[in-house]
């Protein structure tokens, strides 16, 4: 959407052990990146990198920057730069007024947002949706896609949502997309996120007899599930991530049900796919019935899996049928199956962070 606008935002990616800052122009980045460590439990110093960090990344540009724009941890007021009470970032307990300062600071319009909704926005914008359209033209079908949900599988269950291509649902209170929270399908007086995180997995695994070394990374756990060496680890890593993806699949089921759109993987976890995918399309794909008997699809949408061949190659397929209009000669095109695709990101997870950052505060600049 901007690959040729020539306006500069810098960008942030914002992580618990270190700050990562840089700058993107034409939805391409154009300084090297400059890290500082972030200094969770310390404002001051914090506050002062941050400003560091922008200002180093500043001085690399040869005009200057009309915005910055960033994914920072919530709970937070996003639409007035107003940081909340962060579990990583214990320095900001009680709320601080991050972004107005560094609008100060800069002179320049400063954007906060969720990493799960700039993630989305970058896939929306520059990712998933815009390639999806591609293909399927060059298929020759007429169906077109508007509306995406974008999940990131990590230390938590983040989301979020586009709707009509280009414009962000954050909702009247901020909390737009917020899937985590939704109820948990083993445990319903819990939030889905206890089973859909990399702690999760960990938990399953140990249940399951696996190795309880609690340095282990999602890639480690992927080794482990390819080593048919030692069938008991293996198998439980991949019932881990089955059942991680039943539990986000009944979330995103709900979800769907109101959104109905593309549905875009990132984040760490989401590498090991091959082992969650099932687990979720087994959800996606479950039927519900009534008090007389009756059995339902769960989503009135067929779901493929644009990871499988056979299902990428039904998903593309053009099945439009041309109908007659009655007491006429006039034929009208009818859509009569439904699809919605779920894939994993083909950006990386940074890179579409880094892309809605940049879109989103172009977007907001225009509607000035």
């Amino acid at each position: 959407m901007y690959e040729y606008d020539r306006r500069i935002v810098l960008t942030l990616d914002a992580g618990g052990t270190n700050f990562v800052f840089g700058a993107v122009q034409s939805c391409e980045e154009i300084t090297e990146p400059y890290r500082l460590p972030s200094v969770p439990n310390d404002l001051n110093r914090c506050i002062q990198n941050l400003v560091d960090g922008f200002n180093a990344v500043k001085k690399q540009l040869s005009e200057d920057p009309v915005a910055i724009s960033f994914a920072f941890p919530g709970p937070a007021d996003y639409e007035h730069g107003v940081i909340g009470d962060l579990p990583n970032f214990p320095a900001f307990r009680g709320g601080v007024a991050l972004g107005p300062y560094l609008a100060h600071q800069f002179g320049i319009p400063v954007y906060i947002n969720n990493d799960g909704n700039l993630f989305a926005y970058g896939e929306a914008l520059a990712g998933t949706l815009p390639q999806i359209n591609k293909e399927l033209k060059e298929a020759g079908s007429q169906k077109q896609y508007h509306n995406l949900l974008g999940l990131t599988l990590g230390t938590g269950f983040g989301a979020g949502v586009v709707i009509n291509d280009n414009i962000l649902l954050t909702g009247d209170n901020g909390c737009g997309g917020d899937i985590w929270c939704m109820r948990n399908l083993k445990y319903p007086d819990m939030i889905v996120e206890e089973s859909v995180s990399i702690r999760a997995v960990m938990r399953v695994f140990r249940e399951l007899g696996g190795d309880p070394d609690p340095s282990l990374t999602p890639k480690d756990l992927y080794q482990i599930a390819e080593n048919s060496n030692d069938p008991v680890q293996s198998n439980a890593v991949k019932e881990s991530f089955r059942e991680l993806g039943r539990m986000a699949g009944a979330s995103i089921a709900n979800a769907l049900m109101m959104i109905d759109g593309m549905v875009v993987f990132g984040g760490g976890v989401a590498n090991n796919h091959r082992y969650i995918m099932p687990g979720v399309l087994e959800e996606l794909r479950a039927t519900l019935g009534t008090f007389g008997g009756d059995r339902f699809p769960c989503l009135q949408m067929s779901v493929y899996n644009l990871l499988d061949e056979a299902d990428r190659k039904t998903f593309f397929q053009d099945d439009t049928r041309q109908v007659c209009v009655p007491d006429t000669s006039e034929f009208v095109p009818y859509m009569s199956d439904r699809k919605i695709g779920i894939t994993i990101s083909k950006l990386g997870t940074s890179r579409a962070i880094q892309l809605g950052a940049y879109a989103f505060a172009l977007t907001q600049l225009d509607k000035k």
